[in-house]
């Protein structure tokens, strides 16, 4: 699994100029499922997620978690994370298929739920727009 994590201030997803979702102070990521995942795969980075420290402390320093701040995720599917960039057109044969992606992203929201968390999410394979306001900015990226 490969993840980019964005701290943000505010973030939302519109499907169909429609609101699917939307959260304040937490953690927009973009995640993208491989074909060699797993449940534990998805149940690893969730807690890597839901444990990362990138919220300001009293003193400056990025020491506070999702749960210290009260934060919440957002959460957008993103098969483009496995794109294959050794050509000019992106190939996308490195992604897991829908029947191996949809249960994997849907449990790594589960256990992100399962922890105490607000999980927003888009929808599976949908043309959704995706606005966020990121905050210092702090970006991570992550791979299983």
């Amino acid at each position: 699994m490969r993840a980019v994590v964005t701290r943000v201030a505010h973030a939302s997803v519109t499907i169909g100029g429609s609101i699917a979702g939307q959260i304040g102070r937490g953690y927009l990521v973009l995640l993208g499922v491989g074909p060699e995942d797993t449940e534990d795969t998805a149940v690893k980075l969730a807690d890597k997620i839901c444990n990362l420290r990138v919220f300001e402390d009293e003193n400056g320093k990025m020491n506070l978690s999702l749960e210290q701040v009260g934060g919440a995720l957002l959460v957008v599917s993103q098969f483009t994370l496995y794109a294959d960039t050794s050509s000019r057109r992106p190939g996308f044969t490195g992604a897991a298929r829908p029947d191996v992606a949809i249960p994997l992203y849907e449990r790594f929201m589960a256990r992100c739920r399962e922890r105490g968390f607000d999980v927003q999410h888009g929808e599976f394979g949908a043309d959704m727009q995706v606005d966020s306001r990121n905050d210092g900015p702090v970006t991570i990226l992550f791979e299983i």
